[in-house]
């Protein structure tokens, strides 16, 4: 297993964002180090999806400053991603947003036809080690119709590895699953970090992927407009810092 490491990969300072004058987070600061699985997590409608849209560069904020990979981000506000950071993020999106009328090699080998100049048999090869990785080996020539919405998410997650990312986003990854499903794609998370080393970032709700999976994370509060929390989910737990963390970290007790 590798050394976790604590130089910091994200950094974002004073970050504020919202929609049009309604702000939903102002001047948040937070770090995301090598290796974490970090968790942003709050309650409904306090930024988390927008806050991940942010960081991947899909949209600016209203100020602020965020470093990804030693590379600013939406400085400029023009929405144009750095060409290295689209090579050193990935994403997951809900539900995995594969494209329906492509298999999944031809969903996977796109990023790699894109941006790389790798030959058709490289890619090939690319392709099936992606998915072996997922567990999904042998499924290259399947539609996304034809297999479930767990088999759809770890699909998408071998896209967001095509180009072998340091950091990974993802967004809501369990939602829609059952419970087993959303175990095993929280172990896929777990072995990848372990294995690759690969940083994820990842807005969830889901209180056992919170804690089994978060090294690291952020409670944003959406009545205030700010972090209400950081730090290791479990620790949190043991010494929330508000009576409102409190309450969304037991959820479900009795």
């Amino acid at each position: 297993m590798k050394e976790a490491k604590t130089s910091p990969i994200i950094t974002a300072t004073n970050l504020s964002f919202g929609y049009g004058d309604f702000m939903l987070m102002k001047d948040i600061s937070f770090q995301v180090n090598e290796h974490d699985i970090f968790i942003i997590m709050g309650g409904s409608g306090c930024g988390k999806s927008t806050l991940l849209h942010i960081l991947t560069g899909l949209k600016a904020a209203a100020k602020g400053k965020i470093i990804v990979d030693e590379t600013p981000l939406n400085t400029d506000r023009t929405g144009k991603i750095p060409e290295k950071l689209m090579h050193s993020c990935g994403i997951l999106y809900q539900g995995g947003a594969l494209f329906s009328s492509m298999t999944l090699f031809e969903n996977i080998a796109m990023p790699l036809q894109q941006y790389t100049d790798y030959s058709d048999k490289l890619i090939s090869e690319l392709v099936s080690l992606k998915l072996a990785l997922v567990g999904l080996a042998g499924f290259e020539e399947f539609y996304p119709s034809e297999i479930s919405g767990g088999m759809c998410k770890r699909a998408g997650l071998a896209r967001a590895l095509a180009l072998d990312p340091k950091i990974v986003y993802c967004d809501e990854p369990s939602a829609g699953l059952d419970p087993i499903s959303s175990r095993n794609l929280d172990d896929l998370f777990l072995e990848l970090n372990s294995s690759l080393g690969t940083t994820f970032v990842i807005v969830t709700h889901e209180l056992p992927s919170i804690f089994t999976i978060g090294s690291n994370s952020i409670y944003l509060d959406g009545e205030s407009k700010s972090i209400l929390a950081r730090g290791n989910p479990k620790e949190l737990l043991k010494n929330p810092p508000s009576e409102k963390v409190r309450q969304f970290l037991t959820r479900g007790e009795k």
